[in-house]
Parts: C-alpha cells; structure tokens; sequence
C-alpha cells in the first residue's frame, strides 16, 4: 500500500448538498488521489485510497467463490456498494445518499477515524457508543 496510514479521530459534518468535509489530516494522507467507499460493518462507511483498494479487499476477495457462501456475500456487499469518488479543491466530496442514509449521518454528528488502511466515517452518537462498547 501507499505507505501513508489513516490515523486519529475527527469530528465533521455533512454540509449543503451531502457534501462531507474531509479534516485537513486525512486530506494529506490522501494527496490527489479518489477514494473509494464502500458500506461497512457496523452502519458505517469505510473509505479507502483508490490505489490501495484492490490490495486492501483481495484478502477477502481471494475466498472460496463457489463453495463459500459467506464470501459471496462479502463479495456482492463490497462490490455493489462501492463506488469512486473525487475531493474537490477544498477536500470535500458528496456523500451518496444511500450510504448517508445506512451509516445515519444524513443529519447529526459525523465522526471520521483511522483505521490504518482505511477510514471509517461513523455517526457520531454510534461511535461513541460502539467505542464505549470496545472498552
């Protein structure tokens, strides 16, 4: 992978247009590549570099597809949900609303936080809760 890791934990919100403010971390650890996003695992959205999203899913990819039907499902779960998008100049991109939508931060609170490879864009009250929950 790209070398950079996606690290800490950010508050932001949706803005005019389901546009999602990147902080400006991420928005270095990024650099001008797109992104990917894809639907997670708990109700929140996982968001990858482009370039890192092959090697970052192949793991699960590689299982068994005719006889494993759990990697099937993993398979139709990341592939129909994920889609590319672009930053604009001020490290913004627009949230489709499906996925603002399954992760609940069509309104509210949105938490961003690195997960090494990736980042997870979390609602805020969810996150809190589930973080609680790890201990």
């Amino acid at each position: 992978m790209g070398g950079k890791m996606f690290l800490g934990t950010f508050e932001t919100k949706l803005i005019g247009k389901n546009r999602l403010v990147m902080p400006a971390k991420l928005k270095r650890e990024i650099g001008s590549e797109r992104l990917v996003l894809t639907i997670g695992f708990e109700q929140c959205i996982f968001g990858f570099r482009e370039n890192d999203w092959a090697q970052a899913v192949a793991p699960e990819l590689s299982r068994p597809f005719f006889s494993d039907e759990k990697g099937r499902d993993l398979r139709r779960k990341i592939g129909a949900n994920a889609l590319v998008v672009d930053l604009d100049s001020q490290g913004r991109f627009v949230m489709p609303e499906s996925m603002a939508v399954f992760a609940g931060i069509a309104t509210g609170g949105v938490t961003l936080i690195g997960a090494g490879d990736h980042f997870e864009i979390w609602q805020t009250e969810r996150w809190e809760t589930y973080r609680q929950k790890m201990g």
